[in-house]
Parts: structure tokens; C-alpha cells; sequence
């Protein structure tokens, strides 16, 4: 069979945009069943928070549920559930500095976050706030580190152990010479609750 070139181009281009064409059709059809978006943190936190508006709204785009799935543990449980999922997409995770943090503090992980996690996008940046109940005596930065320059260890920081918080925390008791006591959470919420900043 002897095909005009211009013909021949014309077939060319097309069986080369199969693969593609294919590819979009298939994407358009996710997703087919509920996703599960995993949250590294205990349940009413900022990123748990953030994940159930997230998922709420994909739910109402999409038609699929996109669930909330809370495995704290400073994201490191959360995080490797989502390494060993099946790399379909059904199977999300909320990362945050945290993660990042982790990679470093941790000698021995289960799994490589830079290598074993894909961005997919960027949802959100986060400033960071120090917090005291209203019967703390004190009412700035300065005044916080004077009280804990003159009450060593009496000061508590609730803070997840390796989160940013944490290492914010541990940070200011390097650069303005002060002590203070961690006391570990599995996340934001359950340490506001009980307020352990208290004196």
C-alpha cells in the first residue's frame, strides 16, 4: 500500500496522540471511588482542619467522597501509610514542615520523604504564633522571656514532639538563653485544651 506522505503525517499524528488522548480520558474519569486524605496529626488541629475543607470541597466538585483520615503521630505513621498505599491517587496525604522536619530528625524512618512522597500542590503557608493562657504574666516577647529567665524550668511549651511548634520552641530557648519544659501533644488541639503554659 503506497500512502501519500501528507496522509501518512496525518496517521502518524494520530496513533503518536493515542497514548496521550488515552491518558486524558482517564484522568477525566478520577476519581472512581472515595480518596482518603491522611492527616499526620490528632483530629480539630489546624492541618486536620484544613484537610476536611479540602476534602469537602473535592467531594462537592468530584462526586466522590474524599475522606479524613487522622494517624498521628507527629506525620510519621500518617506518612508512611501513604508510602505503602498503592500509588493510584487514591491515597493522599496533607504534608507540612513537619514532614520536612522529620526527615532530618529522625535517624530511622521507614521510608525517604523526598524520594517515596510527590507534590501534587501547594495548599496553604502558615505563620507561626506563640500562645499563652490570659492569666500568664505576661503580655509580649519580651516580657515572656524575662519571666522565663526568672523562673527556670517552671515554664511549659505543648508543643507535638518534632513539629514546627516544638522546634520553634527550642529555638527561642537557644537565641534568648531562657528554659523551659516540652511537654508533648499529638497535635495542637489536645495541647490547647489543656493549657499547660499555665504557671
Amino acid at each position: 500500500m503506497n500512502l501519500p506522505r501528507r496522509q501518512f503525517l496525518h496517521l502518524a499524528a494520530g496513533v503518536a496522540a493515542l497514548p496521550v488522548l488515552s491518558g486524558i480520558a482517564r484522568a477525566q474519569t478520577y476519581p472512581t471511588r472515595p480518596v482518603r486524605i491522611v492527616v499526620g496529626f490528632a483530629p480539630g488541629g489546624g492541618v486536620d482542619i484544613t484537610a476536611r475543607l479540602i476534602g469537602q470541597s473535592l467531594s462537592e466538585r468530584l462526586g466522590q467522597q474524599f475522606v479524613v483520615e487522622n494517624r498521628s503521630a507527629g506525620s510519621n505513621i500518617g506518612t508512611e501509610a501513604v508510602v505503602n498505599a498503592a500509588p493510584d491517587g487514591y491515597t493522599l496525604l496533607l504534608a507540612t514542615t513537619t514532614n520536612a522536619i522529620n526527615a532530618t530528625l529522625y535517624a530511622k524512618l521507614n521510608y525517604e520523604f523526598i524520594g517515596d512522597i510527590a507534590p501534587v500542590a501547594t495548599i496553604g503557608r502558615v505563620a507561626g504564633v506563640m500562645a499563652v493562657p490570659p492569666s500568664f504574666p505576661a503580655n509580649t516577647l519580651l516580657e515572656f522571656i524575662a519571666y522565663a529567665k526568672a523562673n527556670p524550668g517552671k515554664v511549659n511549651l505543648a508543643a507535638l514532639t518534632g513539629a514546627t511548634d516544638h522546634m520553634a520552641g527550642e529555638l527561642l530557648k537557644i537565641m534568648a538563653g531562657i528554659d523551659f519544659v516540652h511537654v508533648p501533644y499529638r497535635g495542637v488541639a489536645p495541647a490547647l485544651l489543656r493549657h499547660p503554659a499555665r504557671p
